[in-house]
């Protein structure tokens, strides 16, 4: 009978696995992300098409320059507000997690589209540092002015956003912004000056602060993508917290991930001695919350006895 009620006990452990908790709003890609991603992408549409025809008219490479840029920057948005879209889906049977991890592929997506483009560029403006060629810097003003307004508006729309998605497209848009500081600086000093050679060098210097920014968001998706342990989540940490709970002798097969660079994953096997059921839900209770204190939003808990095996304990 003592096995019987032994085995009875394990069968409520497995159970009592903290269903409000799966019930967490994996839907934590909010409407309001949607529809910042949406205006965001309609405004930079609207502004790509003027600074096209702006930098054609001004013959401006480095207006030019940040035009690519802000195609790019369309195509990602569009993307992104799509993936949105898709990440707002709950669980189903193809996706136990939910589609969150859709969100994060925009931002990925926008490294890649931004090195191609920063590249491209530099292959562009590095040659014309040589050539003699005046731009209509007076034009260059005030697309540059048009440049921070609308740029900046459509920053200050995602500047709130938490996901890997609109944090790089923010981060992007935040670019546009210096970038256009950057071009009404230079085309004062050419207005006035005559120096022609800062219109290319312009081009150079925003296509590398593209390249490098892109960069990083690169590795912090691809990161992402290889389910690397998430800044801010210290595991020794984390370890020393629930190896403090009363009755945990040992913990293995602990791992962490997120799952769009906001939503943190953790499992972990906690090793407990001989406990009755009311202590061991005490336990889990008391790691779950010592967990969500240390930013994990969903956490399997699995007690196992001293005297268990686990055959994932090694691995």
């Amino acid at each position: 009978m003592d096995s019987f009620a032994r085995y009875l006990r394990r069968m409520a452990l497995d159970h009592t696995h903290g269903h409000a908790h799966h019930e967490h709003a994996h839907g934590h890609v909010s409407a309001a992300s949607t529809k910042a991603l949406r205006t965001a992408f309609f405004i930079n549409l609207a502004f790509t098409i003027v600074e096209v025809l702006g930098g054609w008219w001004t013959g401006s490479i480095a207006v030019l320059t940040d035009a690519l840029h802000d195609a790019g920057d369309c195509l990602v948005l569009g993307t992104a507000w799509w993936l949105q879209n898709v990440a707002a889906k709950g669980r189903d049977s193809h996706y136990s997690y939910g589609y969150g991890r859709y969100s994060m592929l925009g931002g990925w997506l926008t490294s890649v589209v931004l090195i191609a483009g920063a590249l491209g560029m530099l292959l562009v403006s590095v040659p014309r540092i040589w050539e003699v060629h005046e731009p209509d810097s007076g034009g260059m003003i005030g697309i540059a002015l048009f440049g921070l307004l609308m740029n900046g508006f459509a920053a200050w729309k995602l500047h709130a956003g938490s996901t890997l998605n609109e944090r790089g497209a923010y981060l992007h848009l935040l670019e546009d912004v210096l970038g256009w500081a950057a071009v009404l600086v230079g085309a004062i000093l050419i207005h006035f000056t005559g120096w022609t050679v800062i219109d290319p060098l312009m081009s150079i210097g925003i296509s590398a602060f593209i390249l490098i920014n892109a960069v990083g968001t690169l590795r912090k998706g691809t990161g992402i993508l290889m389910q690397e342990n998430p800044p801010g989540v210290d595991l020794q940490d984390v370890r020393t917290k629930l190896m403090g709970i009363p009755h945990v002798t040992d913990l293995h097969d602990q791992h962490t991930w997120t799952l769009d660079g906001s939503f943190v994953v953790h499992t972990v096997h906690l090793v407990v001695g001989d406990v009755e059921l009311e202590e061991a839900l005490v336990i889990k209770r008391k790691a779950r919350e010592l967990l969500m204190a240390s930013g994990i939003h969903h956490a399997t808990i699995e007690l196992e006895w001293a005297k268990e095996d686990c055959d994932l304990e090694n691995h």
